[in-house]
């Protein structure tokens, strides 16, 4: 993906996942930065994997699906959202990726 379609399908990820999350959870996460990690996984198998991780242990997961209106020519996973929430609580899932 072109970093500009990257950008935006994060973004889809991330304003998803703070829509679905827990109001206190997101006004915590807003007043101490707003923090945003992005992580890099090998395929959609692995993406899939690491959202079904994240939701068996409680956290808000957002999994993006782009239309193949533009860039890709069908409905094509681009990316997922974790969280927010505790940080402890995402690093357990995420630890073992590494930065995008």
């Amino acid at each position: 993906m072109e970093k500009g379609k990257l950008s935006i399908q994060c973004a889809h990820a991330s304003v998803e996942s703070v829509l679905k999350s827990d109001k206190n959870i997101v006004e915590e996460w807003h007043n101490e930065g707003m923090k945003k990690i992005a992580l890099k996984v090998e395929d959609k198998r692995e993406l899939i994997k690491f959202k079904k991780m994240a939701e068996d242990v409680g956290l808000v997961t957002a999994l993006i699906t782009d239309a193949g209106l533009t860039v890709f020519k069908k409905p094509t996973v681009t990316c997922m959202a974790v969280g927010p929430d505790d940080d402890e609580k995402v690093d357990k899932i995420t630890k073992g990726l590494k930065l995008l």
